[in-house]
Order: structure tokens, then C-alpha cells, then sequence
């Protein structure tokens, strides 16, 4: 036990030390905060030392060194030890988030400093330049707010990390395509538009990320969370079963008005033009069946406040089971609503035919046909939109909510995106490079519908109470084991890190090969051989890389049916 006490201290100081060396590296970087850092550092390693000398019980073997302190003779001075290493520790670890939050606020500064120039650039040489130095800073902030995600405990605030991170990425190849376009069609409106809407997206989710990791909001405001069905229904039925502890801790008027406020949201669903007949009948059926078990239960309720009777008691909590039973029902009716709308909806465009007809006709510089396209995905955009809101009130939980309310948005935001890049290609239906742009939209709108499917999938486990089952991806086959049986690969689970660095590779050979394009815009013969090869080079790293996304992902699937 003797030995086991003293390897302990000297473990616990041998890591105190280890951290402070940490913490004293980073001192010297960051002299704003050098003195402040060095006093924390200072006392974490006396605390650390003194914790070794206390903890030292070899000399208890010895008679002689009976005047030694130790562990037995000074418990009060193990425990303030113990106080000053963690309260030192505590303040290092502040003072280095601190420093993270700076260096993301100043990463975030090149950013927009760069984009400032990307907006005015009018040449194609001097885009390039700039180009690639933002292309740079993008993925210095893809690093550092990757590592801060990770971080992250709140879950909610790790979700709208995610989204806006998301946003960031997804944009970077946007406005490279649309601010080439811009360039080479320099007075067309609809280019104009297209490449304004993409710096304005991105500088919106560059703001959230700073509020996110500043926890703070712009002017002072107080972020409002969105209510939702299952957020309500939860609420009220807690405060309906608290009934049993205490019959007077809420007023009747406190849970009319919560089970108002829930019966109001349900109106999303009955006054949509997308719920089916029968669903809209049982949600309304369900709501008037709600306010009358309310009123028995506020009439047991108050009776029972006047004379506690066992009767009286088994009554209440007959009015209590049945109030709960039908706010259950309410909720899985809404939940199969949104979610039977949402399958039917993603199976109905999973063909993209209105992206297909838009990409024809623009090539054809068929203005009408473009028009008439457009509209149509004006509609699908519409019914993404009321698909993403009911499905928000059936999420179950805030993260959730939070990916729905990102899917809202990039539906609502890229629709008018690839209006005007499809506008820009039919008036000028030669150009490859509006072409392309149109291209990189509508896999924008393709990956989102792509990830809604996976939203749903999830949406649906945490109804059936399947949350937190940790997704189990499969290694493709390594070299020289191509011919191995598929059943004889084992499953490897991806933690969040190594999906962050995946997801940071992908970015970094995005944007290089990005910079190879931007390179040979600059050549006047497109035709060279030399272009040819290098452009085809670039395309196919980047293809590999999204092959290889898709591939874990469709391994994943055969996984999980087999």
C-alpha cells in the first residue's frame, strides 16, 4: 500500500509536469497572456511537487526518519495541495481556451478579409492569387474549429458546429464557381446574384461560428430556442405526473395554457397542404380529445385539493394515465405525419429529373424551358421546406432540431441558387464555366437530399428508443486482399476525430484542386495537352476522395442489411 501511495504522487507530478510544459510552451506564443499563464504554471507544479514529497512514504521503513512529513502526519497539507493543483489546473485550462477562442476570432478575420477581396478581384490572375491564399485560411479554420467541435460537451451547440462548419465547406466550391462565372460573364444580373448569395451565406455561418465559441449572441440577444411538439408534450406531461408529489405546485390556467401553446403547433400539421386527409382528421380528433381529458383532469384535480379522499386520489390518477395516454397518441400520430410525408417526399424526387431538365435546357439556352423548370423546383423547394419544419416537431431531440432547422435553410437558400445559375447558363449556353457552376448547385441540393434520408433514418431510432447505438462503419479491403470475402471484414468504428481529419483531408484536396482549375483558366488554349492532363488529374483526386465517402457509406448500408 506504501509503494502504491508514493507511485501515485510521483505519477500525479510526473503529469502535473507534463501539463505544465504544455502550458508554459503556450505562455511563450501568446504574450498577452504570458504573465497570467506562467503564474498558473508556477503553482501547478508546486502543487504537484508537494503532492510527490507528502505521498514519499519510503522513509516510514526507517526509524530514524520519524520527524519526516508525510501523507499520514499532513493530511491537511495533502488537501490544500490538492485544492491549488486543481484550481491552477482549472485556470490553465482557461486561460488556454482563451487562446483558442483567439485564434479561431482571428482565423475568422482572414477569412472575411480575404473574401472582401475575392468580392472586388475583376481579373482571373489576380483571382487565382487571392484564391488560393483564402483557400488557405479555409482550411486553417476548417482545423481549428473541427478541434473545437470535438470539444464541444453541449450537444446542441456541437450540432450548430456541425451545421455551420457544413455550410462553410459545402460554399467554398460555390464561390469558386460562381465568382469565375461572374468573371467571365461580368454583366450578367443572374451571376451576379448567384456569387452575392454565396458570400452572404458564408459570412452568416462564419457569424454563428463565432457566437458559438464566444457563447455570446450579436447586440446582446438572447438565442430562443425553437418549441416543438415533442419539447412540449414532454414538458406538459412532467408537469401533469408531478401531480402525484404536489397538488399545488402549478395553476390549472399554467398547463391550459401549455397544452394551448402545444394544440397551436399541431396546426403546422392540419393546415398543411401536404399532411394526408386521414392524418389531419386523427391529429384534430386527438386535439379535441386532449382539452376534454384536461378539463376532467383540472375538475378531479381541484376537488381533490379541497378533500384528499382515497377516491378522490384513485380519480386523479385515472385522469392523469388517460391525459398522458393521449398526449402519446397526439405525438405518434404527428411523428408518423412528418415522417411518412418526409419517405414519400425523398422517394418522390430521388430521380433529381427537374435538376436533369434544368442542366438540358440551360446548355440548350432554352430560356422558356428554364423558366418553366424553375418553377417546378420553386414547388419542390416549397414542400423540402414544410417536409424539414413538421419533421423539426418530431425530432426528439435538440441536436436534431437543430440539423432539421440547417436543412431548412439550405433548401430554402439553394433553390433560388440554382434559379439563377441555370438563368446564367441559358443566356449564355457555350460557357463552360456556368456550366459547371450550375453543376455544383444542384449537387449541393443532391447531397442534402442525401443527408436528409440518413436525418430521417435517425429521427425514426430516437422514436423507437434506438438512440445511442454507436454506427459501426466497415474498412475498405486492403492491398493485396481484394478477393477477400466480404462476410470475413470486420466492422471499424470511425470515433469523431478520424471523421474530422476525413473530413479535413476532403477539404484540403477540395480546394487544391480548385486552385489546379482556377490555374488553367488562365491558359487561352484549352485544348493544350498539358491543361487537358492537369485538369483530368485534379478532377480525378478529388473523385477518388468522393468516391471513397461514398463507398464507406454504401458499405455501411450492406453492413447494416446483412
Amino acid at each position: 500500500t506504501l509503494q502504491a501511495i508514493q507511485r501515485v504522487g510521483q505519477a500525479v507530478n510526473l503529469a502535473v509536469g507534463r501539463f505544465v510544459t504544455v502550458g508554459e510552451a503556450i505562455a511563450n506564443e501568446n504574450h498577452e497572456l504570458k504573465e497570467e499563464m506562467s503564474v498558473a504554471c508556477i503553482e501547478a507544479r508546486r502543487a504537484g511537487e508537494t503532492i510527490a514529497q507528502l505521498t514519499d512514504v519510503a522513509s516510514l521503513d526507517h526509524p530514524e526518519s520519524d520527524s519526516h512529513i508525510t501523507i499520514f502526519t499532513d493530511k491537511t497539507g495533502v488537501v490544500k495541495a490538492a485544492r491549488l493543483l486543481l484550481s491552477s489546473v482549472t485556470k490553465v485550462l482557461v486561460l488556454a481556451d482563451r487562446i483558442v477562442i483567439k485564434q479561431i476570432i482571428t482565423s475568422r478575420n482572414k477569412v472575411l478579409a480575404t473574401m472582401e477581396q475575392l468580392e472586388k478581384v475583376s481579373s482571373f490572375q489576380e483571382f487565382v492569387q487571392i484564391f488560393s491564399q483564402f483557400g488557405n485560411e479555409m482550411v486553417e479554420f476548417a482545423h481549428l474549429t473541427g478541434d473545437r467541435q470535438n470539444d464541444l460537451k453541449d450537444e446542441k451547440k456541437k450540432a450548430r458546429m456541425a451545421a455551420s462548419r457544413a455550410v462553410l465547406e459545402k460554399c467554398t466550391m460555390m464561390l469558386l464557381t460562381a465568382s469565375k462565372t461572374c468573371l467571365r460573364h461580368p454583366d450578367c444580373e443572374s451571376a451576379r446574384i448567384n456569387k452575392d448569395g454565396v458570400f452572404h451565406r458564408m459570412r452568416l455561418a462564419l457569424e454563428q461560428v463565432i457566437e458559438i465559441v464566444t457563447d455570446s449572441r450579436p447586440n446582446g440577444e438572447n438565442e430562443v430556442a425553437p418549441i416543438s411538439i415533442y419539447s412540449g408534450i414532454k414538458e406538459f406531461k412532467n408537469k401533469v405526473e408531478g401531480l402525484r408529489e404536489n397538488l399545488y405546485f402549478l395553476s390549472k390556467e399554467n398547463l391550459s395554457t401549455m397544452l394551448e401553446v402545444i394544440l397551436e403547433h399541431t396546426e403546422d400539421f392540419t393546415d398543411s397542404a401536404y399532411t394526408s386527409h386521414e392524418h389531419r382528421e386523427h391529429i384534430l380528433e386527438l386535439s379535441k380529445q386532449a382539452k376534454m381529458e384536461l378539463e376532467q383532469l383540472v375538475s378531479v384535480w381541484m376537488q381533490a385539493q379541497n378533500q384528499k379522499t382515497k377516491d378522490l386520489m384513485e380519480d386523479l390518477e385515472v385522469a392523469i394515465l388517460k391525459t398522458c395516454q393521449c398526449m402519446d397518441e397526439l405525438k405518434r400520430e404527428v411523428h408518423s405525419a412528418a415522417t411518412s410525408l418526409a419517405a414519400d417526399l425523398l422517394k418522390y424526387h430521388t430521380d433529381h429529373m427537374v435538376l436533369k431538365a434544368l442542366k438540358i435546357t440551360g446548355v440548350e439556352g432554352n430560356l422558356e424551358a428554364v423558366a418553366e423548370y424553375t418553377c417546378k423546383l420553386s414547388e419542390q423547394k416549397e414542400q423540402l421546406v414544410e417536409m424539414c419544419r413538421l419533421l423539426r416537431h418530431v425530432s426528439g431531440t435538440e441536436p436534431l432540431e437543430i440539423t432539421c432547422i440547417h436543412a431548412e435553410d439550405t433548401f430554402q437558400v439553394t433553390g433560388p441558387q440554382i434559379i439563377s445559375a441555370a438563368e446564367t447558363l441559358a443566356l449564355h449556353p457555350s460557357s463552360k464555366i456556368a456550366k459547371e457552376n450550375l453543376e455544383v448547385f444542384c449537387e449541393a441540393w443532391e447531397s442534402q437530399l442525401s443527408d436528409m434520408s440518413l436525418l430521417l433514418r435517425e429521427i425514426n431510432d430516437v422514436f423507437e428508443g434506438r438512440r445511442g447505438e454507436k454506427r459501426v462503419y466497415l474498412s475498405l479491403p486492403r492491398p493485396g486482399k481484394h478477393n477477400a470475402n466480404l462476410k470475413a471484414l470486420k466492422p471499424v468504428k470511425l470515433d469523431t476525430e478520424e471523421q474530422a481529419k476525413i473530413a479535413k483531408l476532403g477539404l484540403e484536396l477540395h480546394l487544391l484542386t480548385s486552385d489546379v482549375d482556377s490555374e488553367t483558366e488562365k491558359w487561352e488554349d484549352q485544348d493544350n495537352e498539358i491543361v487537358q492532363h492537369g485538369q483530368g488529374m485534379s478532377s480525378m483526386a478529388y473523385s477518388m476522395y468522393l468516391f471513397t465517402r461514398k463507398e464507406l457509406d454504401s458499405v455501411h448500408r450492406l453492413y447494416k442489411f446483412l
